[in-house]
């Protein structure tokens, strides 16, 4: 799993197999090391996030401040997507 980065002790990570077609362009959030049931966030061309699920649980207040740092670092995470994988696609 490619870390991207991480918050206080929560990864922010790609899955290595992100399917064919490869989806849009997201990250999976989960504290400590990758697990299955992450939360996951889809990144839009505009560099904001939208909430997919929240399959961790990860708490709310918590949650939203992951999500600010992922906006903030949104052009980072697309050029490590496109490192990664080679292309990209956008959920909107």
């Amino acid at each position: 799993m490619p870390q991207v980065f991480k918050v206080g002790s929560y990864w922010v990570f790609f899955w290595a197999n992100e399917n064919q077609p490869l989806e849009p362009v997201h990250v999976h959030i989960a504290q400590g090391a990758p697990t299955a049931n992450a939360t996951k966030v889809w990144i839009t061309k505009a560099g904001n996030c939208l909430l997919c699920n929240n399959n961790s649980n990860i708490p709310v207040n918590v949650l939203k401040n992951i999500m600010r740092t992922i906006e903030a670092r949104s052009e980072e995470v697309i050029e490590k997507w496109i490192d990664f994988f080679g292309e990209i696609r956008y959920y909107c």
